[in-house]
C-alpha cells in the first residue's frame, strides 16, 4: 500500500470508529495481533484497549464528538497524525460527572499499517490536563 493509502486508513478509523462508533469498521481495520503500545501499564494492549477508550470512555462522556485532523505525515508503514478530539462533557468521564463544558483532547498518534489494517499504535494525549480542568469549579 502507498503512504496515501495508509493515511486514508487512519482517516477512516478516526471518522468511522472514533466519531461514529462503528464496530464493523473497527473489526475491519484491526489487524490480527494488533498491539496498543499506549495502553496503560498492566492493562490489556490488544484491540479491546482501543475499543474501550473510544466506545466505553469517550463516546458516553462526550456529546458532539468530533475528530479534527490537523496534519498527517507518513513514511513506509507508519502514519503520524496530529489531531484533536472535541465534544461537550455531557456524561461521566473517568469519574468526573458531566459539566456541560467543551472538551478538546490534543493527540499525536503513530500507527503502523499492515495490509490496510492497524497493526500497532503509539500515542500521546492531553487527557490528564483535560481531566484537571474539568475538576475545577
Amino acid at each position: 500500500m502507498s503512504v496515501d493509502d495508509n493515511k486514508a486508513v487512519v482517516r477512516r478509523f478516526n471518522s468511522e470508529v472514533i466519531e461514529q462508533g462503528s464496530v464493523d469498521a473497527f473489526d475491519a481495520l484491526m489487524a490480527p495481533g494488533f498491539i496498543n503500545h499506549a495502553a496503560p501499564q498492566g492493562a490489556p494492549n490488544g484491540p479491546e484497549s482501543m475499543w474501550n477508550t473510544f466506545q466505553n470512555i469517550l463516546r458516553p462522556a462526550l456529546s458532539n464528538l468530533t475528530v479534527i485532523i490537523h496534519e498527517q505525515i507518513a513514511e513506509g508503514e507508519r502514519v503520524t497524525t496530529r489531531k484533536t478530539i472535541t465534544g461537550v462533557h455531557s456524561g461521566t468521564l473517568l469519574g468526573i460527572p458531566a459539566t456541560g463544558r467543551p472538551v478538546a483532547i490534543d493527540i499525536i498518534d503513530i500507527v503502523r499499517i499492515l495490509d490496510g489494517r492497524y497493526a500497532e499504535h503509539w500515542g500521546l494525549n492531553t487527557m490528564s490536563q483535560v481531566l484537571t480542568e474539568l475538576r475545577k469549579p
